[in-house]
């Protein structure tokens, strides 16, 4: 079963403007905003502008501007916070949860950018 999308979703909300947030950076098609709730001393959100619950769906029906816009979003949020391995930050987390297995708890596609301290593993092995 498919999710639909909530448009009343925090998400949406933050786009139309009704909830303030932190912004990283804005783009024409894309929203990077500081989490209310960080898990490590850099967390930032990443969405796309557009009603996507995830990013299978994103990939799919996204236009070639809007998958670009969000990918060049992520790459500059990450150069922003010196945080890239490849320009001698010390490396990042990029999460996406999907769908209830993923527990996905806002139904709008956003990446999740960790970083500031060692993470961890993951995810322990299945058995």
């Amino acid at each position: 079963m498919s999710q639909s999308y909530d448009d009343q979703n925090i998400f949406a909300k933050i786009l139309r403007g009704e909830i303030p947030n932190d912004t990283v950076l804005e783009t024409e098609h894309s929203l990077a905003f500081r989490d209310i709730q960080p898990q490590a001393p850099e967390h930032v959100l990443v969405i796309p502008k557009g009603a996507y619950v995830s990013y299978g769906q994103f990939a799919q029906e996204a236009s070639e501007a809007e998958i670009v816009d969000y990918t060049r979003a992520i790459g500059e949020v990450c150069a922003m916070l010196g945080i890239e391995p490849a320009r001698g930050g010390g490396g990042f987390r990029m999460i996406s949860n999907s769908g209830r297995d993923g527990v996905q708890e806002v139904p709008h596609l956003h990446v999740h950018i960790l970083a500031g301290r060692p993470l961890g593993r993951m995810l322990a092995r299945a058995e």
